[in-house]
């Protein structure tokens, strides 16, 4: 087996099964790395020139990742449409309760929900803001 098959195939290759199995991305940059390699070493670089571009690569992807790709939200989970897709869609209140609560029905269920903090509490069309335990939280829309 040549290098380049070497690097492609045992490492590069296994990097991305190892990637599969554990989900947690940064082995793509890893074998980004390792595939740069057996690309230097298909164009005939020496070893030593292999496991440095391998270093520099790999070291790079993770940390332009980690700096610039990965996408981080500033929400809490409960009130992040990312997390949970039940934010931003709309509930219909008839009417609230004296205890600032409403039941509602949304996907064929009935949920409890309460208005924003600070809100009033007026009937209509009303928009799901976060959701906490089995509570929807609403806006007026």
């Amino acid at each position: 087996m040549t290098e380049s098959t070497v690097w492609w195939l045992a490492l590069g290759g296994a990097a991305i099964v190892l990637e599969l199995l554990n989900g947690t991305f940064y082995l793509l940059m890893v074998a980004t790395g390792l595939l740069v390699a057996a690309l230097a070493s298909y164009l005939g670089f020496g070893v030593p020139t292999q496991l440095v571009l391998a270093a520099i690569v790999s070291i790079a992807s993770v940390f332009g990742w980690r700096h610039f790709g990965a996408k981080r939200s500033t929400l809490p989970a409960r009130s992040n449409p990312d997390v949970n897709p039940d934010i931003g869609s709309s509930v219909f209140v008839e009417h609230w309760h004296d205890d600032g609560t409403a039941t509602v029905r949304y996907r064929g269920a009935s949920w409890k929900v309460a208005a924003r903090a600070g809100a009033s509490l007026v009937s209509g069309k009303h928009r799901i803001v976060e959701v906490v335990g089995s509570q929807l939280i609403v806006e007026k829309i």
